[in-house]
């Protein structure tokens, strides 16, 4: 039962088989009942037959009482037996067992004189019953019993109507039908469903079986493939997409595109060690060189060279932990952040940068964003950093509300970023020309930084032709809700 097929089929075949059984019971009871109102109506008809012949005033002796299929047992008011048909031995089911006449039953209960028709000032009893030469009209009782007929007995259903003989004489007429074909019926029906039911039950799990499996096939290249992904590590191959368009093909394209995203995440991992390698190598090389110069000649020792070599190191470090976080998925955090504020005190605490900043803040303004006070400080940070290295002579940072979020311009008298680079910029470890010419140690980390924590606060950041003629890093994010 491990398998979806095999688990697929057993389902199907007991839905299958409840099913059919509840539709097998409710045939036999509806069969059932129909046979029951047949020979209820067989039984209906022969003692209407006879009780007819008794309204007329026929003699109990020239009965017509020779259907042995239809016995009959004739009682008076008192249940004595009047007469019985022919080779009836006994009888259950009417009321009455006996199946020998009372001789001086003949005589029996006459209706009161003037009451032929049952007038109305009759009593309750007399009132039930047929006038003198009647047969009652009510319908008559039916009852379940037996009754043996030339030595074979029998089940049978049995009608019960009440006649009045013209002398006066109320009597009720029992007469049965047999239920032997409605049990035959009945029990033929029960036995060719009980044999057809394990044969449709067979074959409703067969094709459960072969259909699942040949819809799982696709499924199956898919594990094999994956698989195969998996002990190779070539995360440029793809699984198999079927060409339906149904739920297996869906999955066979979303895991594709999962594994297309976790190839570009492995290669830019990849492609972040070896960049980190390379950066760390440059400052970790120059350090040891100077502590090795050092060592052998003292006076030959680069105190500030050692120094700004270790901050570099150190900020270096500092990125590129900050950068492993945000790839985890640390969460932005909740606390709210105003940033006017933010940006005035960063600026506040660059005095001894190459060129003055300028703070455009409007006055009164609530420039309220959630998030992490340290993150977007350091993307405030780092955008300075980037125009305080292609500034001409001018740096301005702007504050403002841009429709439902607030908006942090940055803007230099630069050289600008060229059209076609104004994405690659934001990519881990790229420098541009420029930059690598003017550059006083970078790793090409502060833009990628700035973007990735600016998407996990929910904004963007783009940069743009600034109206000095240099670039424009425009940061937006969202105002609380």
């Amino acid at each position: 039962m491990r398998s979806v097929r095999a688990r697929a089929a057993l389902g199907a075949t007991l839905v299958v088989a409840v099913a059919l059984v509840a539709a097998g019971l409710a045939v036999l009871l509806v069969l059932r009942a129909n046979l029951i109102d047949q020979a209820d109506l067989q039984a209906e008809v022969a003692a209407r037959e006879v009780a007819g012949q008794l309204a007329t005033g026929t003699p109990y002796g020239e009965l017509e009482l020779d259907d042995e299929d239809h016995p009959v047992q004739v009682t008076d008011e008192e249940d004595r037996v009047v007469i019985v048909s022919k080779d009836l031995r006994a009888v259950t089911g009417t009321g009455t067992p006996g199946v020998t006449p009372v001789p001086s039953a003949s005589a029996g209960a006459s209706l009161p004189p003037g009451d032929d028709d049952g007038d109305d000032d009759a009593d309750d009893d007399d009132r039930s019953r047929p006038g003198r030469g009647e047969v009652s009209s009510d319908d008559p009782d039916f009852s379940d019993g037996t009754a043996t007929v030339d030595r074979t007995t029998a089940d049978y259903r049995f009608a019960a109507v009440e006649a009045t003989t013209p002398d006066g004489v109320t009597l009720t007429v029992y007469a049965g039908a047999p239920l032997a074909a409605e049990q035959e019926a009945v029990n033929t029906v029960r036995g060719a469903m009980l044999t057809g039911l394990p044969l449709l039950l067979l074959v409703v799990a067969g094709v459960t079986w072969l259909v699942t499996r040949r819809a799982l096939r696709p499924v199956e290249g898919i594990r094999r493939e994956m698989a195969a992904i998996t002990a190779s590590e070539d995360l440029a191959r793809r699984v198999p997409e079927p060409a339906s368009r149904d739920e297996i093909a869906r999955l066979a394209r979303t895991t594709n595109e999962t594994l297309t995203v976790l190839e570009a995440s492995v290669e830019r991992q990849r492609r972040f060690v070896a960049d980190a390698s390379h950066e760390l190598r440059s400052p970790i090389a120059s350090l040891r060189t100077q502590l090795e110069v050092a060592e052998a000649h003292p006076e030959l020792l680069d105190l500030p060279g050692a120094v700004a070599d270790t901050v570099r190191l150190q900020v270096l470090a500092a990125d590129l932990l900050l950068l492993a976080r945000l790839d985890a998925g640390e969460k932005p955090g909740s606390a709210t952040v105003e940033l006017g504020a933010l940006a005035r005190e960063e600026v506040s605490q660059r005095a001894a940068d190459r060129i003055p900043v300028a703070v455009e803040v409007p006055q009164g303004g609530a420039f309220e964003v959630n998030g992490s006070r340290g993150q977007l400080s350091r993307v405030i940070g780092n955008l300075l950093d980037n125009a305080q290295r292609h500034a001409e002579e001018s740096v301005a940072v702007s504050v403002a509300a841009d429709g439902r979020g607030v908006r942090v311009e940055v803007r230099d008298d630069g050289a600008g970023v060229p059209d076609g680079e104004r994405e690659r910029i934001f990519e881990r470890f790229v420098r541009l020309d420029d930059a690598r010419s003017r550059d006083d140690g970078g790793a090409g980390l502060g833009l990628a930084i700035a973007r990735d924590v600016a998407s996990r606060h929910g904004g963007t950041l783009t940069v743009h032709r600034a109206a000095e003629g240099g670039a424009a890093f425009r940061l937006w994010l969202p105002s609380p809700a």
